[in-house]
């Protein structure tokens, strides 16, 4: 899950210290700011991309699509585009990119938190009701021990990538 935001200035001081990496944020945090985000920035969207991309063009060129779209779907068309560490090309719209850019830039904080909470209420939602056996409302996508074991027993679901590697649980 990728994200593009537009916002109208640096934060308000009560927010500012809250608008950096996701992976920084409590869960309750980030929906907190997410919250907030949805009101103060001047639009917002999402893109993804399906597994079977993933499994097609690689991990990095996915997530690239996934940026395009997540582009592509603002209502205001951006003067420049500030993206963490990578460069996703083929949009006519300027860029920088910026290593370590969720921890620099309140514009790809911003993204990265409105990503994370999205692609979480998705997991928690939707695919935790059509794919039960995952637990997919609490490994958000990372290898948990339940996870793993689920894998063994069942088998990647439509929605797993075949290219991925889960280690092997201890027999």
């Amino acid at each position: 899950m990728s994200a593009a935001v537009i916002i109208p200035s640096e934060p308000p001081k009560e927010y500012a210290p809250f608008i950096r990496d996701s992976k920084t944020l409590s869960k309750q945090k980030r929906i907190n700011v997410f919250d907030y985000l949805s009101n103060w920035s001047i639009c917002f969207s999402t893109g993804s991309a399906s597994p079977q991309e993933i499994d097609n063009f690689g991990i990095v060129e996915a997530t690239k699509m996934s940026m395009r779209r997540a582009v592509n779907d603002l209502n205001i068309k951006p003067d420049y585009l500030l993206i963490d560490a990578l460069s996703i090309e083929l949009l006519d719209i300027p860029e920088i990119s910026i290593i370590k850019g969720d921890s620099l830039s309140y514009s790809i904080a911003a993204a990265s938190i409105i990503a994370k909470v999205t692609r979480d209420r998705y997991m928690e939602t939707e695919l935790h009701v059509d794919y039960p056996a995952y637990d997919f409302a609490n490994n958000k996508g990372y290898g948990t021990k339940s996870h793993l074991e689920a894998l063994k027993s069942f088998g990647p679901s439509p929605v797993h990538r075949y290219t991925f590697r889960p280690v092997k649980l201890s027999e």
